[in-house]
């Protein structure tokens, strides 16, 4: 959420910066709605003034026995405006809070402006390409062939976009996971948590989901709970609520999860296989940092996943997000994508994203300084380590064999276990 003292005293920069979002805010409502809410806040006081002022004639006036009746009679009149107003005052804050929730974050500067993702700038390529003298499978051929995962059985069991895993697909699911969670911990340094797979309201207003990406959720009606879409809410929600030292941060997470996403909007995308799921894993980073460092942190989170990415040894390449590009509640936001040889395009497989103290405002997520002092907000970031359905593509692909055998790369040797390296 931003600051709306921000909005009302830097009007202009805030609108040019949400339009450079290709988001139209409505702020002179907003304000308008500020202004109110300070209006009746005044009035209010001037009012409780006056009743104080009254009550303490009709004391010295009972104290020297005169007749009191009319001034009590003003203190009641005046009450109930009191109250009148102490019910307009909650009425305006609930619309100006609701109003609130609906404004992005703004891009930082180092963003570049543009108006969607066809403008993004690739900041940087790794790897070479994998490129046969033969025709490459997809991951759909060679997941059949090796019997790596049943799409018709998980439809069978749930409905499109729910994949069963199968035999060595399920083993190297899992070598996945477990990799890219001992390298971010032992690597890294960060520390390992296994949260809830469910958050309540609140947990996904303070991470941005609720109010304005419902429909993409999965929700629980008779609990008021929802299917989380991704770690990063629970984690980010450690803390929520919670004052911080400032000698602990910065403060890195990493943790497994489940995702679960309706894709709601996703109609006509790609959905083959595990291009667009509904149900998938993933492991995420979570790092809460002071203000000043939290864009130096921001990159260092970028070079965490990249590490996955190049121990696989697998082409990638990333991408700096335009302003018309970035998601809802991020400032700055860079994607990792990798190639992948069967489908002859690139795939996203990271996010990792700057939000300021746009979900900490909501999450009143703050930190004492050491040095004294009134107490702030803190950054928020995150960074998928990364998302397993599209990293399984691409690694399925690159690392096939002509024969359709896929020989995986030595670093999952002592996690696929008597799978082995060699599918076939």
């Amino acid at each position: 959420m931003l600051d709306l003292q921000r909005i009302r005293e830097n009007t202009n920069a805030v609108r040019q910066g949400i339009q450079n979002k290709n988001i139209q805010i409505d702020f002179d409502a907003i304000l308008a709605l500020d202004q109110e809410r300070r209006d009746v806040i005044a009035e209010v006081e001037v009012l409780k003034h006056q009743r104080n002022k009254v009550s303490k004639d009709v004391a010295s006036r009972k104290k020297n026995g005169d007749d009191a009746s009319a001034l009590i009679d003003e203190t009641r009149s005046i009450g109930q405006s009191i109250k009148s107003l102490d019910d307009q005052q909650r009425e305006v804050e609930q619309k100006l809070q609701t109003a609130m929730l609906q404004i992005p974050n703004l891009p930082h500067a180092s963003s570049p402006v543009g108006k969607d993702a066809s403008e993004n700038p690739v900041v940087k390529e790794w790897g070479s390409r994998f490129t046969p003298d033969y025709k490459p499978k997809t991951h759909l051929e060679l997941g059949e062939s090796l019997q790596l995962f049943d799409f018709p059985r998980g439809t069978k069991i749930a409905g499109p976009g729910f994949p069963l895993y199968t035999g060595a697909g399920a083993r190297l699911e899992r070598a996945l996971i477990n990799f890219m969670l001992d390298f971010h911990i032992d690597k890294h340094g960060y520390t390992e948590v296994l949260p809830p797979v469910v958050s309540n309201a609140k947990s996904m207003t303070t991470t941005t989901q609720l109010p304005k990406f419902e429909d993409d959720m999965y929700k629980i009606p008779q609990d008021e709970l929802y299917l989380i879409p991704t770690a990063e809410v629970p984690v980010t929600n450690i803390h929520q609520g919670e004052i911080i030292p400032e000698a602990d941060l910065p403060i890195r997470y990493c943790a497994y999860s489940s995702c679960f996403r309706r894709e709601a909007g996703s109609y006509g995308k790609d959905t083959r296989g595990f291009l667009r799921l509904h149900q998938f894993n993933k492991v995420e980073m979570v790092k809460f940092t002071h203000p000043d460092n939290s864009y130096d942190e921001l990159e260092k989170l970028r070079r965490d996943a990249e590490d996955i990415l190049e121990a696989l040894g697998l082409e990638y390449r990333v991408i700096e997000l335009v302003t018309g590009d970035l998601s809802f509640a991020a400032a700055k936001c860079y994607d990792l994508e990798l190639w992948a040889p069967g489908e002859a395009k690139w795939l996203e497989v990271s996010s990792c994203s700057n939000f300021e103290d746009f979900q900490a405002r909501r999450g009143a997520i703050r930190f004492k300084p050491q040095a004294g002092g009134k107490v702030q907000l803190l950054h928020t970031l995150n960074g998928s380590g990364v998302a397993t359905p599209r990293l399984l593509v691409a690694l399925l692909e690159t690392y096939q064999q002509e024969d359709g055998s896929v020989l995986l790369p030595e670093v999952l040797a002592p996690y696929m276990g008597s799978a082995g390296l060699h599918l076939r």
